[in-house]
């Protein structure tokens, strides 16, 4: 490890770090004007809580701002040292983070996956919202079955949930990710709340699965529309067959 990366991973560094990024994300929050969709979202939504917020991962940054100040929550957060400096922005956010992530055709232990399987479900029956990333890692916007799974088991709905502010920067990552900037307008959008039965078979659960990956897809382009911008990770429409075109 180079000597740059062994500072910046370093503990106080780290919270440093953490600790300007949540101020900084504060204040974009605080000078943006949001428009929340539907209007009456949390209305729709409170009386169900404790609910499990999904996201795209490129939205990462700014997903707290959909929580209310009342609600307690816990994020999924991978066990990375980049994950161990989200996690100490988190809880200057007022959201605790529950470290582990999937594996993705790897031992699903090694990412600390069943662990974090078992602190998302206590979190729930504990009354504590989830946020989870809904994507496979490293495959933007294509939703993985762990999401659904969790539904499954804990008997509580999925609400996507897509940010995005008309100033803001867009990075050439794997995931498309963006970070508000100030002095701007924004967006919040909630999709409809999705249930996942926990006699659901394994046909049920990909139709879910789907489900969810078209909702989060649906609720970004609303929300890019909103604050008059496109989404700059949305996916290509699929070709015309070749019989099919006029």
């Amino acid at each position: 490890m180079g000597l740059i990366k062994r500072i910046t991973r370093s503990r106080p560094v780290q919270e440093a770090l953490g600790f300007l990024v949540a101020g900084y994300l504060k204040l974009v929050q605080r000078t943006n004007r949001f428009v929340m969709e539907p209007a009456d979202a949390y209305d729709r939504i409170g009386p169900r809580m404790p609910v499990i917020a999904a996201m795209w991962h490129g939205q990462h940054f700014m997903i707290h701002f959909a929580k209310r100040p009342q609600d307690r929550a816990a994020s999924l957060v991978s066990r990375s040292g980049d994950g161990e400096f989200n996690a100490i922005a988190l809880r200057h956010l007022g959201i605790r983070a529950i470290r582990g992530s999937g594996a993705r055709g790897r031992d699903i232990r090694k990412k600390g996956g069943v662990q974090a399987m078992r602190a998302m479900l206590k979190a729930l029956a504990g009354g504590e919202m989830v946020v989870m990333t809904a994507d496979i890692p490293k495959i933007s916007r294509v939703c993985g079955q762990g999401i659904v799974t969790l539904a499954q088991m804990s008997g509580r709905p999925i609400v996507p949930v897509a940010v995005v502010t008309s100033r803001r920067i867009d990075f050439n990552s794997w995931d498309k990710a963006s970070i508000g900037l100030p002095f701007g307008r924004g967006a919040i959008v909630l999709g409809e709340p999705i249930h996942v039965p926990r006699d659901a078979d394994a046909g049920a659960l990909e139709a879910l699965r789907q489900q969810v990956e078209r909702e989060l897809d649906a609720i970004h382009e609303r929300a890019y529309a909103l604050v008059g911008s496109h989404d700059p990770g949305a996916k290509a429409a699929p070709a015309l067959a070749e019989g099919s075109r006029a």
